[in-house]
């Protein structure tokens, strides 16, 4: 019998209709497990880790991210996957974090939630919640007994994603993320059906759980009719670490001589600029047109196709980890766990 640790964070998929005051609160897991009796059915021997009071996954900070770390390597060898109950507006950046955070995993951790309450009679979450248990237990039958999808996942609305590569795009259908830039690693009808060639193979090495994350980054965001002041202001915060750039199409930004002139400074002054395109799906190209070039002559660093998430979460992982300036624009523009295709450099 599979050992799965749930570990219950909060979030939508745990609410509850309360007649009284006629508005939806947050509960324990008892009460969700009052609501999904089918657990008891599935064959599953499951433990709960439960966050008290739970949280509201727009209040998720860095320091969750290290403890839910924590909480997977302290329990590591006593089950044989995890599943993570989160609510689904930051958790494409807790999946992502927990990506890297978790070096050389080979269980499953898969992240789920809802986007209706457990209580309410149309809800997604029994679904999500006992699909997400079953691909936890999921192994090869080949003899070797290892988990049929070692990695940080995803898993919303019969689609199993990789959680690097997650986002979620809808606030209003159960069918809330998607991965533009990857195919999905399942799809859950009849049967749960796995595409293996795009899951991360097995590592041979033990798990190595990382915890130091660098949070002194900031996000610039271009658009037609940017202010010098507004790009000088968000470029100016003490002891600056990192920024990711979101350009236009495959990584273009206009090219004023004050524009080029304030990254230049940035870059300078210590920090890592990291180029990601504001399109959902393509990558980044840098020095594929004339609007890019300086920016490859500046020292800006590719994501290439990352996402929005994993590009923050990256390079708060690659900035905790203490390297030279170099190793880590080198690091950021590499693969580590799945999460960006590189492409050849103009």
């Amino acid at each position: 019998m599979s050992k799965i640790l749930i570990i219950y964070t909060g979030g939508t998929v745990g609410m509850i209709y309360d007649d009284k005051t006629k508005a939806l609160r947050p509960i324990g897991f008892n009460e969700i497990r009052n609501n999904l009796p089918e657990l008891y059915r599935m064959g599953i021997d499951f433990y709960v880790y439960a966050f008290n009071p739970p949280i509201d996954s727009s209040d998720m900070q860095p320091e969750i991210w290290v403890e839910l770390a924590s909480i997977i390597e302290d329990r590591y060898d006593r089950y044989d996957g995890f599943v993570i109950l989160h609510g689904s507006d930051t958790m494409a950046f807790t999946a992502s974090a927990l990506s890297f955070m978790l070096e050389n995993l080979s269980k499953p951790v898969i992240l789920t939630g809802s986007q209706l309450p457990i209580g309410k009679i149309r809800t997604d979450a029994k679904e999500n919640i006992i699909t997400a248990m079953e691909i936890a237990c999921s192994r090869h039958n080949n003899g070797s007994q290892a988990s049929m999808v070692p990695e940080v996942c995803i898993y919303f609305d019969f689609s199993l994603f990789r959680g690097n590569r997650s986002k979620k795009y809808n606030a209003e259908k159960f069918e809330a993320f998607y991965t533009m830039n990857y195919p999905q690693l399942a799809e859950a009808g009849i049967d749960i059906k796995y595409k293996q060639q795009f899951i991360l193979p097995t590592p041979a090495a033990p798990l190595k759980v990382h915890k130091e994350l660098e949070t002194n980054i900031t996000v610039l965001k271009l658009f037609p009719g940017i202010t010098r002041s507004a790009v000088e202001a968000i470029l100016s915060v003490p002891g600056l670490k990192g920024v990711i750039m979101e350009t236009f199409g495959s990584g273009n930004t206009n090219t004023q001589p004050w524009f080029i002139e304030s990254i230049k400074k940035v870059i300078s002054n210590g920090a890592i600029v990291v180029d990601i395109t504001q399109c959902d799906g393509g990558s980044v190209e840098l020095g594929k047109y004339e609007t890019s070039q300086h920016l490859v002559e500046a020292g800006v660093v590719s994501g290439h196709d990352m996402t929005f998430e994993a590009a923050v979460t990256k390079l708060m992982f690659v900035l905790g980890q203490g390297l030279s300036r170099e190793e880590s624009r080198k690091m950021i523009e590499t693969s580590l766990r799945g999460e960006l295709t590189p492409i050849e450099v103009y």
